[in-house]
């Protein structure tokens, strides 16, 4: 038997910033679980999708109940393969995860998919699926409940931690937009400090050549009066 979890939720940001964050979600505050990742994998396809693939490692700390069970030196790290199509037209990434080792102790598969609202842009919807199954004869059932009770708590850190991401997308923007806005006030400073300085120089030959003009005239120096 197989426990089953599905959840939807609306994410408030558009698509674009939405996978965006996805790339770059880890390290976060809310999944120091989350070792290490690394790309095995990636192509464009022809028709200008992303697929890639990622070798996540996560710590895996087992119930006390659990660890009477298992040996002591068993590895608590976890070995999962991360598949994901990003598709720019329909604005959709579909993800599929899965562990690679403890199977026989529970395997936990996820299917994620972030949509791009039509009705509202600068919302992204999320489903999210997982079956949990665990291979432990007299113990699946307990197992399988333990497993989704922790993927409950997991799935609610893997929000915040994409939130914490977006975050953070959003403050390099706004830091951009406020230094794209101090250079162009900057150079509208230049640029009125340097026609300033032009009309000043412009006033001063101006005014230096009507008083060399005045002079070469003056009766004076013309010896008009000698």
């Amino acid at each position: 038997m197989v426990k089953y979890f599905c959840s939807s939720t609306d994410i408030r940001s558009t698509w674009d910033h939405v996978v965006s964050a996805f790339w770059q979600r880890y390290p976060n505050p809310f999944s120091t679980h989350v070792l290490t990742e690394d790309v095995v994998y990636r192509e464009v396809t022809a028709d200008h999708r992303l697929l890639s693939r990622r070798l996540l490692m996560k710590t895996n700390r087992l119930p006390r109940w659990a660890e009477r069970l298992f040996p002591s030196g068993m590895s608590r790290s976890v070995y999962i393969i991360e598949d994901s199509i990003v598709d720019p037209v329909n604005k959709s990434l579909t993800t599929y995860t899965w562990n690679l080792n403890h199977t026989t102790l529970m395997s936990v598969e996820e299917r994620c998919v972030f949509q791009g609202s039509v009705e509202h842009p600068a919302t992204t919807q999320l489903k999210r699926e997982a079956w949990i199954s665990s291979s432990i004869y007299g113990f699946s059932k307990p197992i399988q409940e333990f497993g989704l009770a922790r993927f409950k708590s997991n799935q609610v850190k893997a929000m915040k931690g994409l939130e914490y991401a977006l975050s953070n997308l959003q403050g390099m923007y706004t830091s951009c937009v406020f230094q794209l806005k101090q250079g162009r006030e900057q150079e509208e400073k230049q640029r009125k400090t340097k026609q300033l300085i032009f009309n000043c120089c412009h006033f001063w030959k101006g005014g230096k050549l009507k008083q060399e003009m005045e002079l070469s005239f003056c009766p004076r120096n013309t010896g008009l009066l000698s």
